[in-house]
């Protein structure tokens, strides 16, 4: 590990009931793309946090070009040469790509001298972008490209992404697979964590596997099948379950001629969208985001109102209905940002399972709230779906991204 860009030695990081990393060891080379996988809950996003100066852990340390390594705060990690792409982005909608890129940097030079190299780095890595134009008219590929561009503008040593192409189409992986290569030619190490195993065996050239905080193995992932990796990941053999038939029921969910002005001057407007949803089935809805996903799930959730007999519900028009009142009826949604919209981060599990349920798991009687049976409606679900956390008592926002969509 002497050649190592940066090592980890035997860190640990644990919470109430939970060992979040449990000795973790493993370095990364200069110069090198480097896997980090691992089931939800795993321990990746505690590891990566801690690299980054988010996270101190318990035990254990870290060695970056040689030198002791133990960030206090991102801004330590980013005057250390460790930059960071989250998986969702963190930028303002109404300022400029420049404005924004300004705003994540700890010393940004002018406004003139900051547009030039912006359209120069950009330029050079294939990440084209106007630092005039806004941020709320750029699609989720161009968001990208503007976080990229910041970290790239403070010439990191290593670039930790977090699974950066959930929200790109094929063509935009392309560029950003060319990009991180090119990144790695010149020297830069790169930390890539990503669930799509055949991206991983394109890019990736070295892979540490992570299983309940634990390091459980390394590997060349262009020398395993995706299979194999996935194994390595879960600790058992895989079996693809076997479709079953059956005839679908009766129409379930009905949308009619539903259309819908943007929420705002950055939103998508929905234009006469009809579909049924019959009993029994999956019905799957594509597309890049950022062209109406979000907008129709507000509309079918209650959060958006809709014009009369737009949306029913077995037979019931449900348009005018609000969120709670469609939840009685059997209508639930998991919106696609989990803090602050599918649930409130500061809340118990216990408190969020009480604001979806109330209804129908009859959580509440004559105007007060039978917590008892809140705390049994919110371990029947960490039971259900295996939602790795000490008690349901701990806050929402204290589990991993994974687990937290489990719950959900």
């Amino acid at each position: 590990m002497t050649d190592a860009l940066l090592t980890l030695e035997g860190l640990t990081k644990a919470y109430p009931g939970v060992v979040a990393n449990d000795t973790v060891s493993f370095a990364i080379k200069p110069g090198e793309v480097h896997a980090l996988l691992g089931e939800n809950g795993a321990g990746k996003s505690t590891l990566v946090k801690t690299i980054y100066g988010l996270v101190k852990p318990d035990s254990g340390r870290m060695v970056l070009n040689g030198q002791g390594f133990a960030p206090a705060n991102p801004r330590a990690a980013r005057a250390a040469g460790v930059a960071m792409v989250f998986q969702h982005f963190s930028l303002f909608e109404a300022l400029s790509v420049a404005e924004n890129i300004a705003l994540g940097m700890d010393d940004p030079p002018g406004q003139r001298t900051l547009s030039a190299r912006i359209r120069e780095v950009s330029r050079a890595y294939g990440l084209p972008l106007d630092p005039d134009r806004l941020v709320g008219d750029l699609s989720a590929g161009e968001r990208q490209r503007v976080e990229i561009v910041r970290c790239l503008l403070q010439n990191p040593k290593l670039l930790i992404m977090d699974e950066p192409t959930s929200v790109l189409t094929p063509q935009e992986v392309e560029i950003l697979f060319h990009t991180l290569r090119k990144l790695a030619e010149e020297g830069t190490s790169i930390l890539y964590i990503s669930h799509k195993l055949e991206e991983i065996r394109s890019l990736c050239e070295d892979a540490t596997v992570l299983r309940l905080g634990k390091v459980v193995g390394t590997c060349d992932p262009r020398e395993k099948t995706a299979s194999e990796l996935a194994e390595m990941m879960v600790g058992s053999a895989l079996h693809v379950p076997e479709r079953t038939g059956g005839e679908a029921g009766p129409v379930l969910l009905e949308v009619t001629g539903l259309s819908l002005p943007a929420p705002n001057e950055f939103g998508t407007s929905l234009r006469d969208i009809s579909f049924k949803l019959n009993s029994g089935e999956v019905l799957g809805i594509g597309g890049v985001a950022g062209n109406g996903q979000d907008e129709l799930i507000a509309a079918l959730s209650g959060e958006t109102l809709s014009a009369p007999g737009s949306v029913t519900l077995e037979t019931r028009d449900i348009s005018r209905l609000r969120p709670d009142a469609r939840r009685g009826l059997g209508l639930l949604s998991a919106p696609e940002e989990r803090l602050g919209h599918s649930a409130a981060p500061g809340m118990s599990l216990t408190e969020n399972a009480l604001l979806t349920g109330e209804i129908r798991e009859n959580l509440s009687a004559n105007g007060f709230i039978r917590w008892g049976k809140a705390r049994d409606f919110a371990a029947r679900i960490i039971e259900a779906f295996d939602v790795r956390t000490p008690s349901t008592e701990t806050a929402a926002g204290a589990l991993s991204g994974g687990n937290l969509q489990k719950f959900v």
